[in-house]
């Protein structure tokens, strides 16, 4: 079913090429908001609780500081984890698969730049490791 255009519409569009006028670019306006994705990676495999929580503390703060997007941290599963041998450590606790984002969580200084933590996709390291999505320190006052 054919529609027929108005006699408005028609004049309308006559007018329309023949002014100079410029229709703003949608695509161009939307990505002045966008921020181009930087990725960087840290990998804790081998690590104590002490020196994982430090290198993570400041590999996040030199990633902000860098304008990194997102972070992933590698923390493994704890599969080989030499603590799972002794009874009078917690195997949750000693993990830094649990134990990483615990203290990021807990810490105040940390989460300031941090927009939010997500569960890595199996191609980034599955349940062995996680994202760390990171405001735009541009807009941090």
């Amino acid at each position: 079913m054919k529609k027929k255009i108005s006699n408005k519409d028609k004049e309308d569009w006559k007018n329309f090429l023949k002014s100079k006028e410029k229709i703003p670019n949608k695509d161009l306006i939307n990505k002045k908001n966008i921020r181009q994705e930087k990725i960087k990676k840290i990998d804790l495999h081998g690590y104590t609780i002490e020196e994982a929580n430090k290198n993570v503390e400041q590999f996040i703060q030199k990633s902000f500081d860098e304008c990194i997007t997102k972070i992933i941290v590698i923390t493994g599963k704890g599969l080989r984890s030499k603590n799972i041998k002794n009874p009078y450590l917690s195997k949750d606790l000693s993990i830094l698969k649990y134990s990483v984002p615990e203290y990021i969580e807990n810490n105040k200084d940390l989460t300031k730049y941090i927009i939010e933590t997500a569960d890595a996709k199996i191609e980034d390291g599955g349940s062995g490791a996680f994202y760390i999505y990171l405001k735009n320190k541009n807009k941090i006052k």
